[in-house]
């Protein structure tokens, strides 16, 4: 038998990271499997109220010192966090892929692109943060950033590192403290970045994490000391935690599901659409909210679809693409392929049908399933199915293409496949998605260029990321001076 992944030698145990120190909470405790073998990896103990009411005073009394920390002190400790992360890149990987399912190669790519916007984080420091002008005769104005105190990030099960890491970095770095409630489905990855944090020495209590579910996530949202909350998962929880946190009048920022659109024009280079295409559905088994979930062929471009499933049909189970979270995710996929075809779609590559790795049959698996001949009514067409899912819809025209984007409630990625400039410009132009992919099946933003999507697929202003994350995670506090009369004031001074 082949090692996929690194298991455990002993069974686990997610804690809560509370004032800097470890707590084995007062909850409930629950068992959580691995995706990749359906076994026990170990076990969480929710917080309770009271374990949340310690977790935030600890935060509150640690943010009244950290901010006033000078930024370049701060940056130090998360350039050692940085290191550290670094260093245990392996270790974080292997956490990552065996307890969300994706591959270890996926899941080193997700540590990556946290560490991407912890550097970030780290370059604020150089930024101009204030900005001073003489706005007339004797008067200056300024601003200065200020933190907001208690802050709290709710995250999902498919980034247990990188998700986290899109709020944490920021929000330290601006001075804040900060609670992380992840997912209950993938507790462990979380608690080796707090062992990293407090490696790294940052002061106790800047950094907690809490394990729990919907209850611990109602105790902190209604916290009076939390001033803002961040959120990333479905849309109905992501609107849900919105409406409740700008309720209490909070900060909120709450980014929802998707329903990405991949559109092939008939001058789409091949090599290059089928691999966007395949990567882009298959990639962390479609459980990422940038995943496409529907590929719209413009006209001539149908020709496409017999090269993709080939591609898709070589995708490897364990090596190429991961497992998916849970046995409920395969009851749930497996329920909407057999929809798919009961409306009249056709199941033109079976997922269902691929045998697991061998030594891993007790895990979740699903391969690639690709849907043809679909209409734009189905369900498999609208709805997000967070799974390794292709649905395909063919068109005539690019317009008839964007008038299926448009319609869509979702709003985080579209893409388009071209060889032409012109098209290129146009679909950007046109398509209402917050981000927009040219021959790119995943546009996820780089840093600086921050992440966020639109409509259904995001509940407050700004992005998670990059200049948004800093607008987000801080206040603007203007200042206005004068400390004479001047002899030639205006009505200005």
């Amino acid at each position: 038998m082949k090692t996929l992944v690194e298991l455990p030698a002993a069974r686990l145990e997610a804690r809560n990271f509370i004032g800097g120190a470890w707590s084995p909470g007062s909850g409930a405790t629950h068992e959580r499997v691995s995706p990749y073998t359906g076994k026990v990896l170990g076990d969480l103990t929710y917080a309770t109220q009271s374990d949340v009411e310690i977790a935030i005073q600890a935060a509150h009394a640690s943010a009244l010192s950290w901010r006033r920390v000078p930024i370049k002190e701060r940056t130090a400790i998360l350039l050692q966090v940085r290191n550290l992360l670094c260093r245990d890149l392996e270790l974080l990987a292997h956490s990552t892929a065996r307890e969300c399912g994706k591959t270890v190669a996926e899941a080193r790519a997700e540590v990556l692109k946290g560490i991407e916007v912890l550097e970030f984080a780290t370059s604020v420091q150089n930024a101009d943060l204030g900005g001073s002008l003489e706005v007339s005769r004797g008067v200056t104005c300024e601003y200065r950033r200020e933190a907001l105190g208690v802050t709290v990030g709710i995250t999902p099960f498919n980034f247990p590192a990188m998700v986290p890491m899109w709020m944490i970095p920021i929000a330290l770095v601006m001075g804040n403290s900060f609670v992380l409630k992840a997912s209950d489905k993938v507790p462990f990855t979380p608690c080796i970045l707090a062992d990293v944090c407090a490696e790294a020495g940052l002061p106790a209590g800047v950094f907690s994490v809490l394990q729990g579910g919907k209850e611990v996530v109602d105790a902190l949202i209604s916290h009076p000391l939390v001033k803002a909350v961040g959120f990333v998962g479905s849309s109905p929880v992501a609107r849900s935690v919105y409406a409740s946190a700008t309720g209490l009048g909070k900060r909120a920022l709450c980014l929802g599901g998707a329903k990405n659109h991949l559109i092939v024009a008939p001058d789409a280079d091949p090599t290059v659409t089928i691999d966007g295409v395949v990567s882009s559905f298959t990639g962390c088994a479609g459980q990422r909210c940038m995943a496409a979930s529907v590929m719209v062929t413009v006209g001539e471009a149908e020709r496409f679809i017999p090269q993709i499933v080939e591609a898709a049909g070589r995708i490897r189970l364990g090596e190429d693409m991961g497992a998916l979270i849970d046995a409920a995710a395969l009851t749930r996929l497996s329920s909407a392929i057999a929809r798919a075809q009961q409306e009249g779609g056709t199941l033109v590559l079976d997922g269902r049908k691929v045998p697991p790795p061998a030594g891993y049959e007790g895990g979740f698996w699903l391969a690639p399933t690709i849907i043809g001949d679909a209409t734009p009514a189905m369900e498999c067409a609208q709805c997000e199915l967070f799974g390794p899912v292709l649905t395909i819809v063919k068109v005539r025209t690019l317009d008839e293409a964007l008038a299926l984007d448009a319609r869509s409630q979702f709003g985080n990625a579209t893409s388009i496949f071209t060889s032409s400039g012109g098209v290129a410009r146009y679909v950007a132009e046109q398509a209402g998605s917050g981000m927009i992919g040219i021959n790119i099946g995943v546009p996820v933003p780089r840093e600086p260029f921050s992440f966020g999507g639109t409509k259904q697929s995001r509940f407050g202003h700004g992005d998670i990321t990059g200049a948004g994350g800093i607008e987000f995670w801080s206040n603007r506090k203007k200042i206005t001076t004068k400390w004479a009369e001047q002899a030639d004031k205006n009505w200005m001074s």
